[in-house]
Parts: structure tokens; C-alpha cells; sequence
């Protein structure tokens, strides 16, 4: 009985010591603790996740572009191209500022001073015909020139008209009056130099639409502009659109689009005059109060 109350109480107390023994208890919480840590590491992992937000939000303006051209898709370019216009100056063609031209000078009778640049009859006769190489379309209407002869003579003149073949590149016909500035009229053909001018002007640039314009078709052609003109954009619904221009110096919306609204015009310098508010008045030059910088 003694031994087996012994035995007993033997039992008993390697039961309590066994309980108090941290060993275990410690084993236990490492194993609660390790998730708990696993779940700490893969919390900082969280904010990662807003990175998704931060690409969708770089892509929102995207979507929202892409629901602003979902009108403008017929012309994707059209308003690319005014916003490399901002950045960038337009090519200056084949007339580069800062080059000096040679070649050689021939004369015309220019009767009222209309020409194939179509601005109309002109007061002054100080004008001439560009060459078809350098007359490029058109692009060379409108440009300023100093005219330099041997003998050491100059003059200005201003292209309003287009010199065919066989004038060669760099020849310009001058007028009969600006001719005789420079030389003799007998000689009829002499050696020259030339540049672009941006002339000093206290005009301003005007706009004149071509006859036959209508809401559903328009021809726009820019007057007096001190520097050549690069391009000429409308805004319309789906924002600037850039127009195509035609050998005789109008810019074309075939289909009507910005006919009568505002307009973007931009010479080869990359300067951008912005026009409001011209009505869509066939053959009417209609002034503006904008005029490009000089150079």
C-alpha cells in the first residue's frame, strides 16, 4: 500500500515537472509565430499592388484619348501634326532661311501683278516669278527676297507667281520695273544672288476664302504674311486639321470640315498664328490682327 502510494506520488510529480518544462510551450509559439510572419512579409508586399492602379492611370489618359479620337480616327494625323508643328518648326522647304541663292534674273511683263499665287492685282510691282523648282507648290508664295546684281545693286520683291520651265533652279523673273533696278532692261538676263527677308511690316496677316466655299467644301489662302507660310490647320470637332495645300497657293477641306471657324497658321519659322471668328465669305480678304515675328 505504501509503495503503491509511493508510486503514485511519484507519478504525480513528474507530471508537474514535465508541465513546467518551457521547452514545448516556446516550440508552440514558434510555429503560431511563423505564420504571423509569413503574413508580416507578405503585407509590405500590398502597396505593390497599387502599382497596377498607378500603370492604369497612365493608361486611363489613353482610353480617354482613344475615346476622343474614336470621332477624330478619320484623321489620327491631323492632330498629331499640330502638336509636333508647336515643338518643331516646319520644314522651310527648299527656301532655307540664312542661305544665299544663286542664279539668274530674267524679266516679265507682270501687267497688274497677279500671278499664279492668285493673291490678285497689286500696287506695288516690286514682284516675281519663283522658278518651279523653288517655287515648290506653292510654298514659295507670299516670300520676300533680297535681290543682289553683280554691280552690287539689290532690291526686294515678293513672289506672287511661278517662273515654268526652263527656268532653271535658283532663276527668279522679275518684273519689267523690278528688273530695271538692277540693270539695264536690254540685257534682259543677268547673273544674281538671293535670300529670304522677314521684312518689316506693319500690316497684318489676312485670310480669303476661294470662291465657290461652302460649308461642305473650302479653299483658304493666307494674305500678307510677312514670313512664308509652312501650314495652315482649322479646328474642327475633332480638334486641328491640318489642310493640304495646292500649287495655287489654297489650303483645301475637301469634305467642309472647320470651313468658316477658327484657324491655325503657321510660317517656317514654327511660329503659330491662331484666327477667330473669320466668316466663310467666298473672295473676300478678311484682315486679321495677328502678323508672324521678323526674323
Amino acid at each position: 500500500m505504501m509503495g503503491t502510494t509511493a508510486l503514485t506520488a511519484a507519478g504525480v510529480l513528474l507530471c508537474l515537472v514535465t508541465a513546467m518544462l518551457p521547452g514545448p510551450k516556446a516550440e508552440v509559439g514558434a510555429d503560431v509565430a511563423a505564420p504571423a510572419a509569413t503574413q508580416a512579409e507578405a503585407t509590405p508586399s500590398a502597396p505593390t499592388s497599387p502599382a497596377p492602379p498607378t500603370d492604369s492611370s497612365h493608361a486611363a489618359p489613353t482610353a480617354t484619348a482613344a475615346v476622343g479620337t474614336t470621332t477624330a480616327a478619320p484623321q489620327p494625323s491631323a492632330k498629331a501634326t499640330p502638336q509636333a508643328a508647336s515643338s518643331t518648326a516646319p520644314s522651310a522647304g527648299r527656301i532655307q532661311p540664312g542661305t544665299t541663292y544663286k542664279g539668274v534674273a530674267t524679266a516679265y511683263a507682270a501687267g497688274d501683278g497677279n500671278g499664279a499665287c492668285l493673291f490678285g492685282p497689286s500696287d506695288d510691282l516690286m514682284i516675281a516669278a519663283m522658278n518651279t523648282t523653288d517655287y515648290e507648290s506653292s510654298r514659295a508664295c507670299g516670300a520676300y527676297v533680297r535681290v543682289r546684281a553683280a554691280s552690287g545693286a539689290s532690291i526686294t520683291v515678293r513672289i506672287t507667281n511661278e517662273c515654268p520651265l526652263p527656268c532653271a533652279p535658283g532663276q527668279l523673273d522679275l518684273s519689267e520695273q523690278a528688273f530695271a533696278k538692277l540693270a539695264d532692261p536690254k540685257l534682259g538676263r543677268i547673273p544674281i544672288t538671293w535670300s529670304l527677308l522677314s521684312p518689316k511690316t506693319s500690316g497684318t496677316v489676312s485670310v480669303r476664302y476661294k470662291t465657290g466655299s461652302s460649308p461642305h467644301w473650302c479653299g483658304i489662302q493666307v494674305i500678307d504674311h510677312r514670313n512664308p507660310v509652312a501650314q495652315l490647320e482649322v479646328r474642327t470637332t475633332k480638334g486641328w486639321r491640318r489642310l493640304p495645300r495646292t500649287d495655287y497657293n489654297y489650303f483645301l477641306s475637301a469634305d467642309g470640315s472647320g470651313c468658316g471657324g477658327a484657324m491655325r497658321i503657321t510660317d517656317i519659322y514654327g511660329e503659330q498664328l491662331t484666327v477667330d471668328g473669320t466668316a466663310l465669305l467666298p473672295d473676300v480678304a478678311q484682315p486679321t490682327r495677328v502678323q508672324f515675328a521678323p526674323h
